[in-house]
């Protein structure tokens, strides 16, 4: 059976910053090339890949697209979910019509370690709309306790395909389950 990866993160030091990685030692340094990626997923029955935006520096959002629109198409890599700023009413038309030049399929804003309200506002939320106007669905990435932050979304924003990253990152082996289970269910 052969299998597409629709989350591949790549990293690319020499041209992005990822301060997010710096205090994860066996993140800490170095690059994840698409080499890198080939020699640990050759023969697994991977035929192809989305590259998933990476949580770079918020400077390099844009860069980062430009940089793997050159690479879609080559080595299995199909296309991107590249990262956006819906929140900004100031240049998210602009990178909206020039992204989807590069390669991208959809758009990711993680919203884990952004204010719980980024999300309400009419400006993300009108953005957001836009995404599903154009046919392209929206990456919602949130901790458990924001997936009814998560649902209200996907409600004002009917028109727009919603894809959870990492399930919402539930804590089962903390007891959580039941909690997510049923705000799951509340988003289904």
């Amino acid at each position: 059976m052969d299998f597409i990866d629709t989350h591949q993160h790549l990293i690319f030091r020499d041209r992005l910053g990822y301060e997010w990685t710096n205090g994860i030692p066996s993140l800490a340094e170095g690059d994840f090339t698409p080499q890198d990626y080939d020699a640990l997923t050759t023969g697994k029955g991977i035929s192809g890949t989305l590259f998933m935006e990476t949580g770079v520096d918020d400077v390099d959002y844009q860069s980062e697209a430009r940089y793997v629109g050159g690479l879609v198409g080559t080595g299995g890599m199909l296309g991107q979910i590249a990262s956006c700023r819906p929140e900004e009413d100031a240049g998210f038309d602009a990178w909206f019509e020039e992204s989807q030049g590069l390669g991208v399929v959809g758009y990711r804003r993680i919203l884990h370690v952004m204010p719980d309200e980024l999300s309400q506002s009419s400006t993300f939320r009108a953005n957001i709309k836009k995404i599903g106007a154009a046919g392209l669905p929206f990456d919602i990435c949130v901790l458990a306790r924001q997936l009814p932050l998560a649902t209200e979304l996907a409600g004002a924003c009917d028109g727009t395909k919603m894809v959870l990253n990492h399930c919402g990152v539930p804590d089962i082996a903390g007891g959580a389950f039941d909690a997510w289970a049923a705000d799951i269910e509340g988003l289904a």
